[in-house]
């Protein structure tokens, strides 16, 4: 076996659900070890948080500045940092990662404005290290086999792109209720620039432009806060243009009841059709003009290659949410090690990289725009 990566992870204490998700994500596949971590703005919690994981109380930091310096130091120091903050956070703390020569996977969205996530993208670039950005539906097997498909021409030159995220968690004001994470989300200071645009909206974005290749010209929006006194969007309605004339439609809820977390997926093309459900994982539709719909599951041996490395368990035995997001540490990994050889890591077009981030970035930004501009076409290239 490869030898383990040692990590660090900023944010993530108890009681944050997504740090506990990348922490049962890299450790799925054994490929990583977290042996130090910033897991709270607040000292003792994140010495607290460090104790109920395991980790030598020496490096469980008071803040990531102190645990990059105290890394440093070690022989046996970290190689590469997880950052799971609110997002005015991430590319402050990614930009200090960069600069210890460390490789950072980072949460979405990349930053708190598009200016920042430009200047974070040229220190990445200048620091030759790795960086990836947690979009996680791209994990899953049939989302790329789906890729394959259209990349294969399977469906004919695309006509329309639609892709729909809404959840009911944020229908009534739980932020004013005592809900941390919702209280976080809600605070433009905190979350950046968008509500469920940036929060959900960035993941349907970006499944549509990694299944469909196809890379968004120009949009318009219409973003509205369902819940009186929320202080960011919490619904989305966005169209979509592309250059090859294809148009999309993209809708982001988070106050739609009778949703938890309903993420769909559907492309059409001039020769058939796909549609995947990320609450129905293990299936994708598959409709070729002029014949019945035929469900295609994962496990099936006539997946691409790059489906059939992302599955580990045969076919009957669901696969959701936890194994994706392994997908992407998984990919990840081996980049790493080959970076550490210093050849090619033919992995890096698989997990999304900061260049995705950006460009999620920039979709936040164009819808804002538009929305407040009453809904106007705005370029997004």
């Amino acid at each position: 076996m490869k030898d383990i990566i040692r990590i660090g992870m900023v944010g993530g204490g108890e009681g944050a659900f997504i740090g506990a998700v990348h922490r049962m994500a890299a450790r799925l596949d054994g490929q990583y070890r977290l042996v130090a971590g910033a897991f709270s703005s607040d000292a003792q919690r994140s010495r607290a948080s460090g104790m109920a994981l395991g980790i030598e109380p020496t490096r469980a930091y008071a803040d990531w500045r102190a645990m990059l310096d105290g890394e440093a130091q070690r022989a046996d120091g970290i190689e590469a940092v997880v950052i799971v903050t609110p997002n005015h956070l991430h590319a402050r703390v990614a930009r200090d990662c960069l600069a210890a020569g460390l490789h950072v996977l980072c949460d979405k969205p990349l930053a708190n404005t598009l200016d920042e996530a430009h200047e974070l993208l040229q220190v990445a670039r200048a620091s030759q290290r790795l960086f990836g950005v947690t979009y996680t539906y791209s994990g899953y097997p049939l989302v790329r086999h789906a890729r394959a498909l259209v990349a294969a021409g399977e469906i004919g030159e695309i006509r329309s792109v639609q892709v729909r995220y809404a959840q009911d968690w944020l229908s009534t004001p739980v932020e004013m209720a005592g809900n941390k994470q919702a209280a976080w989300r809600s605070d433009p200071a905190l979350a950046g620039e968008g509500g469920a645009i940036a929060d959900i909206g960035t993941h349907a974005y970006h499944l549509a432009r990694y299944v469909s290749g196809l890379d968004a010209q120009a949009l318009l929006a219409d973003l509205t806060s369902a819940v009186t006194g929320r202080r960011v969007d919490d619904n989305a309605h966005v169209l979509l243009r592309y250059a090859n004339g294809a148009r999309g439609m993209l809708w982001a809820s988070q106050t739609a009841p009778g949703n938890a977390n309903n993420l769909e997926l559907a492309i059409y093309g001039s020769r058939g059709g796909l549609n995947w459900r990320q609450e129905a994982p293990d299936e994708l539709w598959f409709a070729p003009l002029g014949e019945s719909a035929r469900v295609i599951r994962r496990g099936d041996a006539s997946l691409c290659a790059a489906a059939t490395t992302a599955t580990r368990v045969p076919m009957g035995h669901p696969e959701g949410y936890l194994e994706a997001f392994a997908n992407l540490y998984a990919d990840f990994a081996a980049a790493i090690h080959a970076h550490r050889a210093g050849e090619s890591h033919t992995h890096a077009n698989r997990f999304p990289t900061i260049e995705d981030g950006l460009d999620g970035m920039r979709f936040i930004r164009a819808a804002l725009t538009s929305s407040r501009e009453g809904g106007v076409w705005l370029p997004l290239r």
